[in-house]
């Protein structure tokens, strides 16, 4: 029913929907679901490709089995006491897990930076990460390196204290965006390159030349929406003028 865990029949018509080419969004409307709910099963179950409904549904019995043999349940996040529904909370987690995961970060790494992204203050200790997901030092340390790696988040001294937290801050997009620009970049320069050495006036060279040009137009439209982005910030963080100043 919905709401309630899926079914085998459920499983099937998922299986069915992703045999037709259909959308998260389409194939939720026609089993009464979230879109959020059926990518979160079909990501936890060999994403689109490998998906199939008996093999998700023993897995789904395996996963129960583990769960009842696990350690009692994470501590609850804090919310700083702004009355969040922590059910909710959760599910958005999952979900927002399960996206990050579909856009190609590793799992681990995806739920590190979930964890960390939804908490007020955007900074959580290693140890604070153990807790929470219930994984082990080396899997977050690993997981952080990555993140680190590529610009996702940064390290910072805790004050007072010898430990170090990892921070997700408010430009970890921003960065990711510029890293994907520099290899846009890269791109674009190739397919010039490409288009000289085939010869821009042949279909091979036409084809670099085209895709030269519209890796350029992406570049240039990014470039102007950080610059927006940055003076907006900018303008938020300038301290009000008095009345009457």
């Amino acid at each position: 029913m919905p709401g309630g865990r899926l079914s085998t029949e459920d499983r099937q018509l998922i299986a069915a929907g992703l045999a037709e080419g259909l959308g998260y969004a389409e194939i939720g409307r026609r089993l009464g679901r979230p879109a959020s709910t059926i990518m979160r099963e079909v990501t936890r179950n060999g994403g689109p490709d490998d998906y199939g409904a008996d093999q998700a549904q023993e897995a789904t019995r395996h996963r129960a089995r583990r769960q009842k043999q696990a350690q009692p349940p994470a501590p609850p996040v804090p919310d700083g006491g702004h009355g969040r529904d922590p059910r909710a909370v959760q599910d958005f987690t999952e979900s927002f897990t399960a996206l990050l995961v579909q856009q190609g970060l590793p799992r681990m790494e995806a739920r590190v930076l979930a964890c960390l992204y939804i908490t007020d203050s955007g900074a959580l200790t290693a140890a604070d990460l153990v807790q929470r997901l219930r994984v082990s030092p080396a899997s977050i340390s690993h997981a952080v390196a990555f993140l680190e790696q590529q610009g996702m988040l940064r390290r910072e001294r805790v004050p007072g204290a010898r430990r170090e937290r990892y921070v997700a801050d408010d430009e970890i997009w921003l960065r990711s965006i510029l890293a994907a620009l520099q290899m846009n970049g890269a791109l674009a320069a190739a397919s010039r390159r490409g288009a000289e050495i085939l010869g821009v006036t042949t279909p091979a060279g036409a084809r670099f030349g085209s895709s030269a040009k519209l890796l350029l137009l992406v570049d240039k439209a990014f470039r102007q929406v950080m610059e927006e982005w940055q003076q907006s910030q900018a303008e938020r963080a300038r301290p009000e003028a008095p009345p009457g100043a």
